[in-house]
C-alpha cells in the first residue's frame, strides 16, 4: 500500500514583514556619519529609512510540523485501522463463503462414490440381458460376462482420483481455518482439485456423474477465483 500526501496553504495569511531592526540601525549610523562628514541637513524619515534593502523583507511562514502532523495521525490512523477492520470482516466471509462451496463439492464427490458402484451393477444387468436376448434359452457364459464387467469397472473406476479430491477439499477447509499466508498453496490444491474433477469426467460413462463432475469443475473454478483475493 502507497500513501501520498499533499500540503497547500490556501490561506493568506502564509507570509509575513520580517523587520530588520539591527540593518536599519546600522543604516541610522552611517546616515548620520554622512551628516557629519559632509555637514548636511539631519531629513531622515521613516518612510524613507524604510525603503533601504532588506530593512522591511517578506517571509514565508514556516509550518509547524508538528501541528500539522497531529491532524494527519488522526487521519491516517483512522484510515488504517478501517482498512484493516474491513479486510478482517472481508476475510471471514470470504472464509465461510469458501468452507460453503467446499462443502457443497464434498456432497458431489459423496454422489460420485455412491453412483459409481451402481454403474457397474446396471452394466452387468444390461449386458446380461443383452446376451439373453441374442442367445435365447442358451447358457450365458458367467466368465465371459464376469470379465466384460471387469473390463468396464476397471475404465470407469474413479476410486483414488475421489480420494485425492476429498483430501484436497478437506486440506483446503483445514488451511482457511488455520489462516496465515496460505494464497499460493490454496491456488495449488485447486490446481490438483480440478486435475481430479478432469479425469472423473473423462472417465465417466453415466449421464449422472458427468453432471456431478462438470458441477465440480465449476465450483472449484469458483473457488480458485475467490483464492486470488487470500495473501
Amino acid at each position: 500500500m502507497d500513501l501520498f500526501i499533499t500540503y497547500e496553504d490556501y490561506t493568506e495569511n502564509n507570509a509575513s514583514i520580517r523587520y530588520n531592526r539591527e540593518l536599519a540601525a546600522e543604516y541610522m549610523k552611517y546616515l548620520r556619519q554622512m551628516q557629519e562628514d559632509f555637514g548636511l541637513d539631519d531629513d531622515i524619515r521613516v518612510s524613507t529609512l524604510s525603503r533601504y534593502p532588506e530593512v522591511f523583507s517578506m517571509e514565508e511562514q514556516n509550518i509547524d510540523e508538528e501541528e500539522l502532523w497531529k491532524e494527519l495521525q488522526k487521519a491516517i490512523q483512522g484510515a488504517a485501522e478501517g482498512f484493516v477492520q474491513t479486510r478482517i470482516a472481508e476475510g471471514e466471509h470470504l472464509k465461510e463463503d469458501l468452507i460453503d462451496k467446499l462443502d457443497g463439492m464434498l456432497k458431489l464427490v459423496d454422489f460420485i462414490t455412491e453412483r459409481s458402484p451402481q454403474i457397474v451393477q446396471e452394466y452387468r444387468q444390461k449386458l446380461e440381458d443383452k446376451v439373453k436376448d441374442l442367445l435365447g434359452d442358451a447358457q450365458v457364459d458367467e466368465s465371459r460376462l464376469l470379465t466384460e464387467v471387469t473390463i468396464f469397472a476397471d475404465k470407469v473406476c474413479v476410486d483414488e482420483e475421489l480420494v485425492r479430491l476429498r483430501s484436497h477439499i478437506e486440506t483446503t477447509k483445514k488451511t482457511l481455518q488455520e489462516g496465515g499466508s496460505i494464497g499460493r498453496k490454496l491456488d495449488f490444491i485447486a490446481q490438483e482439485m480440478n486435475r481430479e474433477a478432469n479425469t472423473t469426467l473423462s472417465k465417466s460413462n453415466d449421464l449422472e456423474i458427468s453432471n456431478c463432475a462438470i458441477e465440480l469443475k465449476t465450483e472449484i473454478e469458483k473457488v480458485r477465483e475467490q483464492i486470488q483475493n487470500i495473501e
